[in-house]
């Protein structure tokens, strides 16, 4: 990723191809992540995990409409992104397809040697 403002575009397209590895690349080593299904984590590594188990189960079929973005620079060096989706394709217990929900991603990023990468992740439903 070169910059904040491909972040929400990145981690979209990463979600749909169910890549857990992939996504957790985004992040820092030690980044504080929430997933959608409420799982919490304190590593990369950790992430990782979840997500794999998220794309093994609820989201093994699901895709990500964006919808409204927004970026806040805070410095030369750490940025703020939000970004609103529309989660399709999701699965219950039993495999049947669950309605659409809203989700709000919101990523405090910082450059790092490596480029851009999230130290702080959450990915929740809205209820909207």
């Amino acid at each position: 990723m070169t910059g904040p403002e491909e972040f929400a575009k990145h981690f979209a397209s990463a979600f749909g191809r169910q890549d857990g590895a992939e996504l957790a690349g985004f992040l820092a080593e030690d980044a504080d992540v929430l997933t959608l299904t409420g799982a919490l984590v304190d590593t990369a590594d950790e992430a990782e995990v979840a997500f794999a188990a998220e794309f093994n189960g609820i989201f093994a079929a699901a895709r990500l409409v964006s919808g409204r973005h927004r970026l806040r620079m805070l410095g030369p060096g750490a940025a703020i992104v939000t970004q609103r989706y529309v989660v399709s394709g999701a699965r219950d217990d039993q495999g049947a397809e669950m309605p659409r929900f809203s989700a709000v991603l919101t990523a405090v990023l910082t450059a790092r040697t490596t480029g851009w990468q999230a130290v702080s992740l959450t990915f929740s439903a809205t209820g909207q």
